[in-house]
């Protein structure tokens, strides 16, 4: 089906005929094939008698030979799937069936993704970038301080590069523009976290999307489309994601997250705003003031100068 998408993508009418020429399958292959794409991906097929089929709107898949070719000093394989559970479950099943890290792999859609502290992740097909990154870690778990706070500068800075100029910072590893969530990131860890493991970077971005399924987001969202007023080719934002990447990981790997505090700090959305700071039951009340050079948040809490971090940390406004 995925071969069928291809030559649909462009928009416009391709009989029946021309295509299964193409695919070196009947007509009423490609029927059922059609039938496949709006069933399982949800994907508006047009069927005009004398004319043939063609998508209800242009449509750009994710190109692996495009990619890599536009970031040719990156050396991390890439994967791109049309459908998977989530991005970072297919990275745990491919290291554990032998596939060495570092390697990229982004999907289509997911049928589960996946944000913090359990929350679906809205997946819908070919309209946002769903992508994870597997890398390995060599000396336990001190490398990993603060990488969610690096992963979402490289985040902020690859959206601003394709023109969202509003893109900022949540701690600790959320995207907002103008308040609205556009990007969130995913780290989890496999392996031996006090010798040799593997952290898989899941990012996901709101791209092309417009409208989710009632109830799947439960806070406010905007996607690029919805700041730029157009949409935007995935495969263009996919390579300055990954460039951006490559450059705060190399940052981080020789100099920690102190070495890109101050950057993170320019683009810190919250800085001065009261906030309440969930663990579980308790909340603490407090004004933030920035984040510490490993990653921690600080606030003022009744006039003293506080520093909190973990994962199960949950920030939000107060009113």
């Amino acid at each position: 089906m995925l071969e069928l998408l291809k030559l649909l993508q462009d928009g416009r009418f391709h009989s029946g005929e021309a295509l299964g020429a193409q695919l070196g399958i009947s007509r009423s292959a490609i029927w059922k094939q059609l039938q496949g794409l709006e069933a399982e991906f949800g994907v508006e097929v047009f069927k005009v008698p004398g004319r043939g089929y063609r998508l209800a709107s242009p449509m750009v898949l994710l190109d692996v030979e495009r990619i890599s070719r536009s970031a040719p000093g990156l050396h991390w394989p890439i994967l791109v799937r049309s459908s998977v559970d989530s991005t970072n479950a297919e990275i745990f099943r491919r290291l554990d069936a032998g596939t060495p890290a570092p390697f990229v792999l982004m999907a289509e859609r997911q049928t589960a993704g996946r944000g913090r502290r359990g929350r679906v992740w809205a997946s819908p097909f070919a309209e946002n970038l769903y992508c994870s990154l597997v890398l390995r870690v060599d000396g336990g778990m001190s490398q990993v301080e603060a990488l969610s706070l690096t992963v979402g500068l490289a985040v902020a800075r690859a959206l601003q590069a394709c023109g969202v100029e509003g893109a900022r910072l949540k701690w600790p590893n959320d995207v907002l523009v103008d308040g609205r969530k556009i990007s969130g990131i995913l780290l989890e860890l496999a392996g031996d976290p006090a010798d040799v493991c593997h952290v898989v970077i899941g990012i996901g971005i709101n791209v092309n999307m417009t409208f989710d399924a009632p109830g799947v987001i439960d806070q406010p969202w905007t996607s690029v489309r919805q700041c730029l007023g157009r949409a935007i080719d995935r495969n263009d934002l996919a390579v300055e994601l990954l460039l951006q990447l490559h450059d705060c990981l190399s940052v981080h790997w020789q100099h920690g997250f102190a070495g890109l505090r101050e950057q993170w700090e320019a683009l810190h959305a919250w800085r001065g705003r009261s906030v309440a700071l969930t663990a579980g039951s308790n909340a603490t009340l407090g004004v933030v003031l920035g984040v510490d050079e490993r990653g921690a948040i600080r606030l003022n809490v009744d006039g003293v100068d506080r520093a909190f971090s973990g994962g199960e940390l949950s920030l939000r406004l107060q009113q």
